[in-house]
């Protein structure tokens, strides 16, 4: 499985607009997308559910650990966490 860390570039960190735009693109792929907060001893969630993104509380500067089967998954996700997706 590949796996990356990104840092949340979101003023408000992964909240309901940034929450919903990594959902929507995860969506775009078949493939399971997992997120965590790395050595939080939390369960990984699924990328393509808005409301789970929110429930890591993952605010600006945290570090998100972003795994799926298919590495070109993992960097797109990892690409939006680190934007400032509010001023989108």
């Amino acid at each position: 499985m590949a796996s990356k860390q990104a840092v949340v570039g979101s003023s408000v960190g992964l909240h309901a607009r940034p929450a919903a735009l990594i959902a929507e693109k995860a969506g775009d792929f078949d493939d399971e997308i997992l997120l965590s907060i790395p050595d939080s001893g939390e369960d990984p969630i699924d990328a393509a559910s808005p409301l789970m993104i929110m429930t890591l509380g993952a605010g600006k500067g945290a570090v998100v650990k972003i795994e799926s089967d298919n590495t070109e998954a993992v960097d797109a996700i990892a690409a939006l966490i680190e934007k400032d997706l509010d001023k989108e």
